[in-house]
């Protein structure tokens, strides 16, 4: 268990940003999932979803949650269904 204030301080920072991030990136995982239905499908609206899903990942490397390289493969393989 933490002793000091700042070590207390740390725990409570870091559970924040674990809740932050778990969030953000289940955001990102639902809308390349959406992205995928919706194209494989034929919707619509399928390019709606794939550039929220673009968006997304993009938002998710600048934050360092993704690696930008893993975000930019995710990218490409989407481009690639839609094509």
């Amino acid at each position: 268990m933490a002793q000091t204030t700042s070590s207390r301080k740390r725990v409570r920072q870091n559970e924040q940003r674990r809740q932050r991030n778990h969030a953000r990136m289940s955001r990102v995982r639902t809308a390349v999932k959406t992205a995928e239905a919706k194209t494989r499908d034929g919707a619509a609206d399928a390019e709606e979803a794939f550039r929220r899903a673009v968006s997304e990942l993009d938002r998710a490397a600048q934050r360092n949650l993704i690696h930008p390289n893993a975000a930019a493969r995710k990218k490409s393989h989407l481009a690639k269904k839609r094509a």
